[in-house]
């Protein structure tokens, strides 16, 4: 008989020597090119403006991807609803299986509303990339 600490132990062993190994393997393997460029900053394609002790980014860009993680998040739990929705409502009833899908979708929407209200998913455009875009002469 085996103790179940020791699959457990090997278990750890093993998921910390694979990836200390590959990064190993690949700090020996890979070419060491050092560039400028590769030392500056950068934060999703946005140009960080300010000195280097106070980088100040355009949040819009996570604005939108926080939208999309929470509405993503909305697909996954009203897929399974829509797979069950028929033998559901032929086992109890139509409002007792409506009525919460209803109120998870009205909650999404007020919230999408007060995105939209307060700008979330407008871009912010940046004056000095878009001087005279806005004209139509």
């Amino acid at each position: 008989m085996s103790n179940a600490w020791i699959a457990i132990g090997a278990l750890a062993l093993v998921g910390l020597a694979i990836p200390l190994g590959m990064m190993a393997a690949s700090s020996l393997l890979r070419p060491s090119v050092p560039e400028q460029g590769k030392s500056t900053t950068y934060e999703s394609g946005e140009v960080p403006t300010g000195s280097s002790r106070h980088i100040r980014f355009n949040i819009q860009y996570y604005m939108v991807a926080l939208l999309f993680v929470i509405f993503d998040i909305e697909t996954v739990l009203i897929f399974p609803w829509t797979l069950i929705y028929g033998d559901a409502v032929s086992a109890v009833g139509l409002s007792r299986v409506l009525l919460p899908m209803v109120a998870f979708i009205t909650i999404l929407v007020v919230g999408l509303a007060w995105a939209w209200r307060n700008g979330a998913v407008q871009w912010v455009r940046n004056p000095e990339v878009t001087k005279g875009a806005d004209t139509y002469e």
